[in-house]
């Protein structure tokens, strides 16, 4: 590996680090970050899940406490059931996709979470719109349980925008607190994080070497991102977010079917 690349790598986790901190977005630095230093494709994305796999066990034990009011049965024991299978199964289709196919869907893949990106606000909006009925299930239903499922699938596969489609299905499902919306979605990153990471794990995906450079770079810009949380505008670094996940989907667009 060139002292480039390590550079490449290092500086696009301490960029993803720092945006996951103050806006979210972070996997549109680090991933791109991997594939120019000359990871393969599957590796690359396998590597990304793997350094985010900290983060998400952190934040789930944070946030434990929201979880605690909630029905293990017939409401949590589901969901975190549809989020091992599910990212169980996204992991193992990342693992049977060959680098050119999953190369041919990274466009793909990036305008969705780009989309996600773009919209959060308004999906934000709506989530705290279905909040206020009166209505708060005891149980998991169905519908609730293949949605999350298929979130946790495509968390497994790709992960970027995951986030946003969990908290907007919590809702549509019938949660009405946000802030146990924000649990339960910590709680179900977490799960799909730490199974598809194993999985690359085991399946030796992972790209040691850029794995040990970006997890320094995340965390030393997950603090520093911490420390200006308060003295950056919030709007400016979602527009910069939204700026580069558009550019990235253009380029791979080009890359791709040029």
């Amino acid at each position: 590996m060139e002292l480039w690349h390590i550079a490449l790598i290092a500086l696009g986790g301490f960029a993803g680090g720092a945006m996951n901190a103050l806006a979210g977005g972070g996997t549109f630095f680090s991933f791109p970050a991997l594939l120019a230093a000359g990871v393969t494709p599957v590796s690359a994305n396998a590597t990304n899940a793997v350094a985010l796999w900290p983060a998400s066990l952190a934040t789930a034990w944070a946030l434990r406490p929201e979880l605690r009011r909630l029905p293990w049965r017939d409401y949590l024991r589901p969901l975190l059931i549809a989020a091992a299978v599910g990212g169980l199964l996204g992991g193992l289709l990342l693992l049977l996709t060959s680098d050119q196919a999953f190369f041919t869907l990274i466009p793909w893949l990036l305008l969705i979470a780009t989309l996600l990106f773009t919209f959060s606000r308004v999906i934000g909006q709506a989530v705290e719109r279905l909040a206020r009925r009166p209505r708060e299930p005891g149980r998991l239903g169905p519908v609730g349980f293949i949605c999350q499922w298929l979130v946790s699938v495509y968390g497994g596969f790709f992960g970027a925008g995951m986030g946003i489609m969990m908290i907007a299905s919590l809702a549509i499902a019938g949660r009405t607190q946000v802030v146990e919306i924000n649990a339960i979605k910590s709680l179900m990153s977490s799960v799909i994080y730490s199974v598809a990471a194993l999985t690359f794990i085991i399946a030796g995906a992972v790209h040691w070497p850029a794995l040990a450079i970006m997890l320094g770079g995340t965390l030393l810009g997950g603090y520093c991102g911490g420390l200006f949380a308060r003295a950056l505008p919030d709007a400016w670094l979602r527009a910069l977010v939204i700026l580069i996940g558009w550019g990235l989907t253009l380029f791979y667009f080009y890359e791709v079917y040029h």
